[in-house]
């Protein structure tokens, strides 16, 4: 006896749930890509992301909704507002943002996804797997990271530490090796005389009374 295959006329309520959220992440993408604002392509960034994480929570994987949530939505998209603002890049419309080859990716990009399509389409036209709640929530994802992957897990973290402490590094400016003074350098020559030094009177300066002539320049009448 062969167990009936779905067809695809007759979707359930959970396919329905999971083709408009990939309709929303695919839009919002697309979006990202094609918006000329810095600021608006991060928030529809928010926008796939969080798409994303209801495809994962329609699948049953709760314990990855909820890290997409919280590492992507709440600390990468925040990471790159902050950069942002702290770069003070310009957050209008900017006309430079666009490459010039929108033909030529969107060629690539409508390549790919379509063999993508087929390849998925031809690989599991007939592969069904029931979802089944629980099956990926955190008990079950903990222990098999925390027993089976947990020597890549913990090398990931020494990575991720590396990465933080060298970008704290980079981004001070008070320790040797920063970036140096944008302003004028300080002479470093000798400085020039101030006063007279050789016995005789400095020049007036331009603009100043003469002074009077010395006493011994001047003659008398009867000599």
């Amino acid at each position: 006896m062969t167990e009936a295959v779905p067809s695809y006329l007759s979707p359930t309520g959970q396919e329905v749930v999971f083709l408009l959220l990939g309709a929303v992440a695919v839009g919002s993408a697309l979006l990202v890509v094609t918006t000329r604002q810095l600021v608006h392509a991060a928030l529809w960034l928010v926008v796939c992301f969080g798409a994303l994480a209801g495809c994962y929570l329609v699948l049953t994987a709760e314990f990855v909704a909820w890290v997409q949530v919280l590492i992507y939505v709440g600390a990468i998209v925040v990471l790159l507002l902050f950069g942002i603002m702290l770069t003070r890049a310009p957050i209008g419309r900017s006309a430079d943002l666009d490459s010039g080859n929108r033909v030529v990716s969107a060629v690539v990009a409508l390549a790919t996804a379509a063999i993508l399509v087929t390849v998925v389409i031809d690989g599991f036209r007939t592969a069904y797997t029931p979802l089944d709640p629980g099956a990926g929530a955190a008990k079950e994802l903990g222990a098999s990271i925390f027993a089976t992957w947990v020597l890549p897990f913990e090398a990931l973290s020494v990575l991720l530490l590396a990465a933080l402490i060298g970008a704290i590094v980079l981004s001070r400016t008070d320790i040797p090796g920063g970036s140096p003074p944008t302003g004028p350098a300080p002479p470093t020559g000798p400085a020039p005389p101030t006063g007279p030094v050789t016995g005789r009177a400095d020049p007036p300066a331009r603009g100043d009374p003469a002074p009077p002539d010395r006493p011994s320049d001047q003659t008398s009448g009867g000599h």
